[in-house]
């Protein structure tokens, strides 16, 4: 069982990004338009005027970060944004949602609908001053994140139950092809939400509604899970001075009054130590 890191309830916590320089961990709680982080004892929250999602980081001070209307550079002694590209600004029915560097120096971005309207999302890379998009017609966008060996990405539609791996050119990080089927999990009744890979080559998938994180090897064949004291795990993340360290954000969106009170720890932020060998998140050229 993983113990709480922070203790600060977001309603949906998303995006838990360690940051290798800083040795520190951001995340957000999309619901309230924050920007969550600990130094040391002492907690740390940025507010916005909008959603906000997903972050990369781009040197020491400045991160890039999603938002419901594009991809910001944010410097976190100052607090100034300025905005690199608009995503989506025409469409007031969506957000930004799951997000992750890739070892390109490029950033994977999901939209939805900001209440999950069926198929109004879609899935972005940003590379070099463009932005492309990748996939069409998504739910619930999720589980981006890349191999060690850069061989693939992996991405998910919550809705459908399924995560899908997609071939990688080796020079420019640009899809190859079609997307294939990696990991079905309709049969269990298995929600996939956020994932990351390990330096191994395994995918750590937070389950919603499930409590738990579960890895799977390249294969799609299940390791083992660490569970959380929360239902709806949203997103892990790997860190710490070895990035052995298992984050996981959570949310309490959709859940009662009585399952808060009898669970108090949903929508917390956890942490399991010795869990297994994480990659450095990716630094996003912009």
């Amino acid at each position: 069982m993983s113990r709480v890191y922070d203790d600060r309830p977001c309603e949906l916590g998303e995006g838990p990004l360690w940051h290798p320089e800083r040795q520190q961990l951001f995340w957000f709680d999309i619901a309230t338009k924050r920007m969550l982080s600990r130094e040391g004892a002492n907690p740390k929250c940025w507010k916005f005027d909008e959603y906000v999602s997903a972050a990369g980081w781009v040197d020491r001070n400045t991160l890039l970060i999603a938002s419901e209307t594009g991809l910001w550079r944010f410097g976190l002694e100052n607090g100034q944004k300025s905005q690199i590209v608009e995503i989506e600004t025409d469409n007031p029915t969506t957000r930004s949602n799951d997000g992750r560097a890739d070892p390109w120096g490029g950033f994977w971005i999901g939209t939805m609908g900001k209440q999950a309207e069926p198929s109004a999302g879609a899935i972005y890379r940003f590379w070099r001053g463009e932005l492309r998009q990748l996939v069409s017609d998504v739910t619930i966008s999720n589980a981006i994140c890349f191999a060690p060996d850069r061989s693939c990405a992996y991405f998910c539609d919550t809705f459908t139950k399924q995560v899908m791996r997609w071939t990688l050119d080796p020079e420019t990080g640009w899809p190859v092809g079609d997307s294939h089927l990696f990991l079905d999990l309709r049969d269990d009744g298995l929600n996939p939400d956020g994932a990351v890979v390990d330096a191994n080559g395994n995918i750590w998938i937070a389950q919603w509604g499930a409590g738990r994180v579960a890895a799977y090897d390249a294969n799609g064949l299940f390791i083992r899970a660490v569970s959380v004291d929360a239902q709806h795990p949203s997103c892990p993340g790997f860190g710490g001075p070895d990035l052995t360290t298992l984050f996981c954000t959570t949310a309490r969106e959709g859940l009662s009054t009585d399952a808060i009170k009898i669970q108090p720890s949903n929508g917390m932020t956890f942490l399991k130590q010795d869990v297994a060998r994480g990659q450095a998140e990716h630094r996003v050229i912009i």
